[in-house]
């Protein structure tokens, strides 16, 4: 016969109160994770960001005072200039992100394991306390209403432990998503910096070409301009070979008359040699680091509108795959809806928004910058259905 319980009423209270405190300071860990740092602390990189943000504005403002198209080349050492500034404190930013979520990772997993210290002794009473059968326990009391009181207490610490488990798991995913985003934000860091580093090269490169002299200059955006036009023909080129070898084009689509929703249209042309002027930045570029009313740009767009994460610096559409990869997405030949496809071939690559996946082996996509369509030239919205061996690769969000 099992041994009767001599666990006083009390014991249970405490037991119940621990697991009560344990699952409340759980609770909170789950639905305020980020009130788990000291608040000063976070304070501290909050007021960072936030002061990094307004910079970054502050040097966008100054690169709509520039010429949207840089006539000089002092403007466009200027322009180049800027840009770097913005580049250098998207760097810092991102720093500062990832200073917080390690932060908020561990102040999270120590709240994890202080709690579970108690959860141990507390599952340690309730064994001890629960190894009896209700007739035991009905023995080992003084009243009917001791019964009562110690199955009450009983039943709510097992309850309650339940529910503190079960609030450990997901407090654990929420964690293991904060570590995918330090990984995220790392990527980011490091797209960042490659893209100052093509910046510089950039400026160094118009400096030693033109060697501070106008008429230099002026010959040498001419050349600029008839390169980047033969480079965006042959990349159209690509992308239509590309069509092509999976059957052709299957229907040019009416097309969304919100344009997918994308908001940095206003203000922005693409000329005849496919440069983006204008924007929100006046520069020609997106708040994101790409041209735009370019497929990059749009594409961008479409991601962050979905996941609320904006991929910055990602590159040419061809360098989408391994930027994708490195930010933590997955790749593979597979379409699927809400996801972008890629054509690497060319010197840029190309990529789309995929709306929907058919059933015929066909998807339709939404686009920019398809040349002629949805408009005359570059720099146009488009929808399509093409076959869905089109793109090679298909990163998923």
């Amino acid at each position: 016969m099992k041994r009767l319980s001599t666990i006083p009423v009390q014991k249970y209270k405490k037991a119940a109160k621990n697991i009560m405190i344990a699952t409340a300071s759980i609770a909170l860990v789950a639905t305020l994770p980020f009130a788990l740092v000291d608040v000063s602390y976070a304070d501290q990189f909050d007021d960072q960001i936030a002061a990094i943000e307004k910079e970054i504005a502050q040097y966008q403002k100054e690169a709509k005072k520039l010429n949207d198209k840089a006539d000089s080349l002092q403007k466009e050492i200027d322009a180049l200039n800027n840009q770097k500034k913005v580049i250098q404190k998207r760097i810092d930013l991102k720093e500062a992100e990832h200073k917080r979520l390690e932060v908020r990772i561990a102040e999270n997993e120590q709240k994890i394991l202080d709690t579970q210290d108690v959860l141990g002794e507390t599952i340690a009473e309730l064994y001890l306390s629960g190894d009896i059968t209700p007739l035991e326990m009905l023995a080992s009391s003084q009243s009917i209403a001791e019964y009562v009181d110690k199955e009450t207490y009983q039943n709510s610490i097992r309850d309650n432990l339940v529910i503190a488990i079960a609030t450990i798991k997901r407090v654990k995913a929420e964690l293991e998503q904060q570590k995918k985003d330090v990984e995220r934000v790392i990527a980011e860091q490091e797209f960042a910096r490659d893209a100052l580093v093509a910046k510089e090269n950039e400026r160094l490169a118009l400096v030693n070409e033109t060697r501070g002299q106008e008429s230099a200059y002026n010959k040498l955006v001419g050349e600029r301009e008839r390169q980047k036009l033969k480079l965006q023909k042959e990349q159209q080129e690509a992308i239509e070979a590309a069509l092509q070898a999976a059957g052709g084009l299957a229907n040019i689509l009416p097309g969304d008359p919100n344009k997918g929703g994308y908001p940095w249209e206003s203000g922005c042309w693409v000329d005849a040699w496919a440069w983006s002027h204008g924007g929100v930045n006046g520069d020609g570029s997106d708040p994101l680091g790409y041209g735009c009313r370019q497929c990059v740009s749009y594409t961008a767009w479409k991601v962050g509108q979905r996941t609320g994460q904006f991929p910055y610096y990602w590159g040419n559409a061809n360098m989408w795959p391994a930027s994708a990869s490195a930010a933590g997405f997955t790749t593979g030949s597979t379409p699927a809806e809400n996801s972008v496809g890629v054509i690497s071939a060319g010197q840029y690559g190309h990529v789309v928004w995929v709306e929907k996946v058919n059933g015929d082996g066909t998807i339709n996509v939404s686009q920019y910058n398809y040349f002629n369509a949805g408009g005359s030239g570059w720099g146009h919205y488009s929808e399509m259905q093409v076959n869905a061996s089109t793109y090679d690769t298909y990163i998923y969000f």
